[in-house]
C-alpha cells in the first residue's frame, strides 16, 4: 500500500517507460491545476462582477499586468531552478539537487521580500502611468497594495510547485491548489458578499488561499528527505549552482518583463476607450485563459520531461516525447478551441450581463480562436528547448513577437481604423495584433526548433559528459527533428 501511494504522489522518473504514458500521466494533473489557478481569478471577477459591477472588474483587469510585471525576478528564479532540478533528477545527483533545491528557497524569500516592498511603493505611480481610468483608480491601487503585501505566498507556491514538478511530481502541487481554491471561493463569497469589502475583499481571500498553499508546498518539500536534504549548508545559497540557476532563467525572467511591459504599454490603449471595453477585455481574457491552459500544461510537461531525459543522456527519447507531446497537446487544443467558438458566449454571461460585454466579447473570442493552436505548437517546442537548457532563443522569439510586432501593429492598426463614427479606431485591432503575433511566434519557435542547436545546452551533460555511458554520448550527437 505504502508503495502503491509513493507511486502515485511522488516523484515521477521520465526517463523510463511510454513517453506518451508519461506526458498524459503528468500533464493531466497540471491541466486540473491550471484551471485550478485560474479559478483564483476567475471567481474574484465573477464574485465582483455580480456583487460589486463592471466597475470593479475593470479594476482587477488593469491590475494583472503590473502584478505579473513584478513577479519577473521569481519568475525567471523559478524557471532556472525547474530546469535544473528536472536535469540533476534525472542525471540522479543528489548533492546537485539539494543544493540546487535549498538556493532556491533561499532566493525566493529574498525575491518576495524584494516584490512586496518595491510593489506597494509603485502601485499608484504604475498605475497613472498606465492612464487607469478615474473611476476605478482607488479600487485597483487598493486591490494591488494587499497583492503586493501577501507576495510570499504565490512566490512560494508557484517556486516549490517547479521544483516539485522538476522532479516529477505535478500530483501534491495540483493537491494544494485545489484546496487553496475552495478557500479561495468561500473567502470571496463571504468578504465580498458577507462583509460588503469590494475589490479589498478579492485581494485578502486570494492572498491567504495563496499562502495556505504555499505552507502546504512548504511542508511537503520537507518530507522528501530520501530524495533531497534541507539543511543550514543546502540552504546557503551556492554561487556557482545560483549563477548557473539565474543564467538560465534571465532569459525566461527577462521575457516575462518584457511581455509584462508590452502588457502594460497595450493596457494603456485598451483604458483609452472607456471602463465598459476595458471590463470586456478583463472578461475576455478570463476565457482566453481557459484555452491557453493546455498550451502551458503540456509546455510544462515538455521541459520536465526533456529536463530529466537531456540529464540523464536520453535525447532519443526526447525525440519521440517530443512528437507523441505534440500531438496530445494539438489534439487538446484543437477540442476546447472548438468548444470556446461555440459556447464561449455561455462563459461569458458568468461574470456579467451587460449586454455590451457579452456581444462583443463573443466576437473577440473568435477573433482570437486560431491563435490557441498556434500558441499549443509554440508553448511544446519552446518547452522542450527550455528542459535542454535553452532559454535564450524563446526570450528573442517572445521579444520580436510583442515588441517589434504585436505593439506597433496594435497602435498602427487602431490608427489606421480610425473614423468620425469611430474617432478612436477600431478597438479589434488590439485583438488582431494579437492573433497575427501569436502565428509569427509559431514559425519562429518551428524553425529554431529543427535547427537543433538547443540539444548542447545541457548542464549536465556539458558538466559530466565523460560519465555518461557510451551509447548515450553517441546520442547525443543525434539530430533532433519532428519528422
Amino acid at each position: 500500500m505504502a508503495n502503491r501511494f509513493t507511486k502515485m504522489f511522488g516523484s515521477q522518473d521520465m526517463t523510463v517507460g511510454s513517453p506518451a504514458k508519461n506526458i498524459i500521466k503528468f500533464s493531466v494533473p497540471l491541466l486540473i491545476g491550471n484551471v485550478a489557478q485560474l479559478l483564483y481569478s476567475t471567481v474574484d471577477s465573477i464574485v465582483v462582477g455580480q456583487y460589486v459591477g463592471d466597475g470593479a472588474l475593470a479594476a482587477i483587469g488593469v491590475c494583472m499586468p503590473i502584478i505579473n510585471l513584478m513577479l519577473v525576478l521569481f519568475m525567471g528564479i523559478a524557471v532556472g531552478s525547474s530546469i535544473m532540478v528536472a536535469q540533476f533528477f534525472g542525471a540522479k545527483d543528489k548533492d546537485k539537487l539539494s543544493r540546487t533545491v535549498g538556493s532556491t528557497m533561499t532566493l525566493s524569500l529574498l525575491a518576495s521580500v524584494l516584490i512586496t516592498v518595491v510593489g506597494v511603493l509603485i502601485s499608484a505611480p504604475i498605475l497613472s502611468l498606465t492612464s487607469t481610468p478615474a473611476d476605478v483608480f482607488p479600487m485597483a491601487n487598493e486591490y494591488l497594495v494587499i497583492t503586493f503585501i501577501a507576495m510570499i505566498g504565490p512566490v512560494f507556491y508557484n517556486m516549490i510547485s517547479g521544483i516539485l514538478r522538476g522532479m516529477g511530481d505535478s500530483i501534491m502541487p495540483l493537491v494544494f491548489l485545489l484546496v487553496a481554491c475552495g478557500l479561495n471561493i468561500v473567502l470571496d463569497i463571504w468578504f465580498v458578499a458577507g462583509f460588503g469589502w469590494g475589490v479589498a475583499g478579492v485581494a485578502w481571500a486570494t492572498a491567504i488561499s495563496q499562502i495556505v498553499s504555499a505552507a502546504l508546498c512548504v511542508i511537503k518539500l520537507l518530507s522528501l528527505r530520501g530524495e533531497i536534504t534541507l539543511n543550514r549548508k543546502t540552504l546557503k545559497l551556492d554561487k556557482k549552482l545560483s549563477w548557473q540557476l539565474l543564467k538560465l532563467g534571465l532569459p525566461s525572467g527577462l521575457t516575462q518583463g518584457i511581455f509584462s511591459v508590452t502588457m502594460l504599454v497595450v493596457q494603456s490603449l485598451t483604458n483609452s476607450f472607456g471602463t465598459v471595453f476595458v471590463a470586456m477585455s478583463t472578461v475576455v481574457m478570463r476565457v482566453d485563459g481557459f484555452a491557453m491552459i493546455p498550451n502551458f500544461s503540456f509546455g510544462n510537461t515538455m521541459t520536465t520531461y526533456a529536463g530529466q531525459n537531456i540529464g540523464a543522456g536520453r535525447l532519443d527519447r526526447v525525440k519521440e516525447g517530443t512528437k507523441r507531446g505534440m500531438q496530445i497537446a494539438v489534439g487538446t487544443s484543437v477540442v476546447l478551441t472548438t468548444i470556446l467558438i461555440f459556447f464561449g458566449q455561455y462563459l461569458i454571461t458568468m461574470f456579467t450581463d451587460t449586454p455590451e460585454v457579452m456581444v462583443n466579447g463573443t466576437r473577440v473570442i473568435r477573433i482570437l480562436a486560431i491563435g490557441y493552436v498556434a500558441i499549443c505548437v509554440t508553448q511544446v517546442l519552446q518547452g522542450v528547448m527550455r528542459g535542454a537548457g535553452e532559454t535564450v532563443v524563446p526570450m528573442w522569439i517572445s521579444i520580436v513577437t510583442t515588441v517589434a510586432i504585436r505593439v506597433p501593429l496594435a497602435y498602427g492598426l487602431v490608427y489606421l481604423t480610425q473614423t468620425p463614427e469611430a474617432p478612436l479606431g477600431n478597438s479589434d485591432m488590439l485583438f488582431y495584433s494579437m492573433l497575427i503575433s501569436w502565428v509569427i511566434g509559431m514559425a519562429l519557435s518551428i524553425i529554431f526548433y529543427a535547427r537543433g542547436k538547443w540539444k548542447d545546452k545541457s548542464v549536465v551533460t556539458r558538466s559530466a559528459k565523460n560519465d555518461l555511458p557510451a551509447e548515450n554520448i553517441m546520442e547525443q550527437e543525434e539530430e533532433i527533428g519532428l519528422d
